[in-house]
């Protein structure tokens, strides 16, 4: 993990350019953005201690340097979080199994007019209704496959499935790098890093830009076999009582073409039932 803090804080520092923290940009640098230097300055430390933070050995690092350095870096808040999850990762334990509870999946089936389903960590997806299945056909994969990453990037359908494949790519990629923050000790998250890593270029250039996302909302751009073009917007929202658990769940425009779709394959998954 001190490889992927400095790392982290390499990548952080060389998007931020000298003018944009009020120091001059002339002259010749070998590496874009701030050197260590001109950080551990700007943050008040010397440059023997940030370089001792970026190499991970500092066990005791204080609350108000971390958030210095976050904002001559100028983190976002889950930056923020990834920093600190990285420089005090958390003991290690047993990853317990994940589920989604019988009181879930009646909600899930409750839901009928969208498509929604429950997605645990390393991006599994644990349970989902009729519509959502109508969607995504989560019944017919693999089991290997009901995971959000490595349909992503192994199924050979999902680079025209998603309209929008880059910015899913990059989003998926974000959000397994801040899981990976999270439960460092997690062997099957790393054996699925380590897997993506291996079998795709695009997924391994993106874990080594070190971007992190906590994917909340947003739209997906899909284009479905059997009724076109989806745009769904989406919330990803947190079950308290599930720690790692999110309720994903997708919505159309009212009165916009995809919410005839949508009506239009609620409808063909009824028929193709029957």
């Amino acid at each position: 993990m001190n490889h992927d803090l400095g790392e982290f804080l390499r990548t952080r520092r060389a998007r931020v350019r000298p003018d944009d923290v009020g120091l001059p940009g002339g002259g010749r640098r070998r590496v874009p953005g701030l050197r260590r230097e001109e950080l551990a300055l700007l943050a008040g430390v010397s440059v023997d201690y940030y370089m001792r933070l970026e190499q991970g050995r500092t066990p005791a690092v204080s609350d108000a340097v971390l958030d210095a350095v976050a904002r001559v870096l100028k983190l976002d808040e889950t930056e923020r979080t990834h920093l600190r999850n990285l420089v005090r990762p958390t003991t290690a334990r047993k990853v317990a199994p994940q589920r989604a509870r019988p009181g879930l999946r009646r909600l899930l089936d409750s839901m009928g007019a969208v498509p929604a389903f429950v997605m645990g960590r390393r991006a599994e997806v644990l349970a989902w209704n009729a519509l959502a299945e109508a969607l995504y056909g989560f019944a017919d994969l693999e089991p290997e496959m009901r995971n959000s990453a490595r349909y992503s990037f192994l199924h050979p359908e999902a680079r025209t499935f998603y309209r929008d494949w880059p910015a899913i790519a990059a989003d998926t990629v974000a959000v397994l790098r801040l899981d990976a923050g999270r439960y460092p000790d997690d062997a099957r998250l790393a054996a699925l890093v380590g897997e993506l890593s291996v079998k795709d270029e695009t997924f391994r250039k993106l874990w080594a830009q070190h971007a992190v996302l906590e994917k909340t909302h947003g739209t997906k751009l899909i284009h479905h076999p059997v009724v076109g073009d989806l745009d769904l917007d989406y919330e990803m929202m947190r079950l308290p009582g599930d720690p790692g658990l999110h309720l994903a769940v997708y919505t159309a425009k009212e009165n916009s073409p995809t919410e005839e779709r949508l009506r239009l394959l609620a409808s063909w998954s009824a028929s193709v039932d029957v």
